[in-house]
This record gives C-alpha cells, structure tokens and sequence, in this order.
C-alpha cells in the first residue's frame, strides 16, 4: 500500500471521490482462496459513513458469540440477497435495518466498491453509504451485540493495515488485519477497508483503471 494517509476527509472530498465512477472499473480479486467450482451466493454489506460533529467515522457491527459463522466477529452490517431484493444496494440497506435499525432514509449512497467472494461461500458487494445524524439504532439481539465507530482518517493511513496470519487444520493462512484499539478487525471485513482505502486513493489520483493487487 502507499506509504502516505489520507488527511481530514469530508463530505465532499468523499463525495468526490464517487463521482463520475465507472461501473466497469469495479471488478477486482479476492484475495481468499476460492475453489474453481465454488457457488457463491450473492450478499452485501453497507458500510456506513457516519458524518460526526468531530469528523467522518465508520461504524462497523460486532456479531454475538452464539452464531454458528463468525461468531463475536467485527462486521459491516449486511447479509444474503433475498428474492425481494432488486439489487446490492437494496440489500444492503434492507440487512442494515434489520441488524441494527438504521432506516434507509438516514443513507445517502455514494457507490459500490469491487465485489469480494469469500471462502464460506458468499460474493460480497460493499456498498458505501453517507449518513447524517441524528438516527436512532435499535440493534437486533439475536446477531449483533455491539458497535462502535472508528474515524475514518485512521483506515485511510496504511500504517495501520497489516497481513496476519493463523494455522487452523495443519493449514496456514494470511489475511488482512486493522487493529483499531482493543477492536481486531480482520478477514473479509479488513479487506474490504482495503478496497475502500484503494478506491478513494486510486479515484484522488485521477486513476480510475487501476485495480489493487
């Protein structure tokens, strides 16, 4: 990543950066291993800009521990498209109400970063959206038990992303990390950062063909 942060986003420079986006710029690579013949099923997240009196953060979800996947995991509020669904960001915004009661009303979407597929099965469209206080949240129990928000300068410095690594099954694997404090924030949901990081600095340098490695 570049050796520089990003300094004192706003709401326009964040606008900016959307703006004039070309849709076929978005496609890129995981960075998980996925089998060839893998079925992903179609899914997505908001990432949800907060705009705060003191500066632009992000709010991200903590799932509770009795899950079955990724249980007391650091997430973006999002899940699975269902039939009703008439696109990504239509599920993203349903997924959002539901986990943790923000309504649509509140996001103002900017755009979509570069699809993510996973290695537990899912094809992941990051959406990003602006919100503006004030909004009530009602979490939903059963899936979320907490969140907190982190300013958005910290993810847009690359001094604070790392790869990590664990061995599980006699099998090593990397994958991203940001750790924000006592919050890890690791796997799909860092990568996801790293798209968004990727994406603003990529469209503040006027490059919109070049795709992260």
């Amino acid at each position: 990543m570049p050796s520089s942060p990003i300094l004192n986003p706003d709401t326009t420079w964040l606008r900016q950066r959307f703006t004039g986006r070309r849709r076929g710029a978005l496609t890129g690579q995981s960075r998980e291993e996925i089998p060839e013949d893998a079925t992903l099923r179609p899914a997505s997240v908001l990432i949800p800009v907060i705009e705060r009196e003191q500066g632009l953060t992000v709010l991200f979800t903590r799932r509770t521990e009795h899950l079955q996947a990724h249980a007391g995991q650091i997430s973006f509020p999002g899940g699975g498209t269902e039939p009703g669904d008439t696109s990504p960001i239509a599920t993203a915004l349903r997924e959002t109400e539901e986990e943790i009661g923000l309504h649509p009303r509140h996001v103002e979407i900017l755009g979509s970063l570069w699809e993510h597929s996973t290695g537990t099965g899912y094809r992941i469209t990051p959406v990003v959206g602006l919100v503006r206080p004030p909004f009530d949240l009602r979490l939903d129990e059963f899936e979320v038990a907490s969140i907190f928000e982190v300013p958005l300068p910290f993810l847009l410095d690359p001094a604070n992303y790392r790869r990590d690594s664990m061995t599980r099954e006699g099998r090593r694997r990397e994958f991203d990390a940001v750790p924000y404090g006592e919050q890890y924030i690791w796997g799909a949901t860092a990568a996801m950062l790293r798209q968004l990081y990727f994406y603003l600095l990529d469209q503040s340098q006027g490059n919109a063909e070049q795709i992260p490695d």
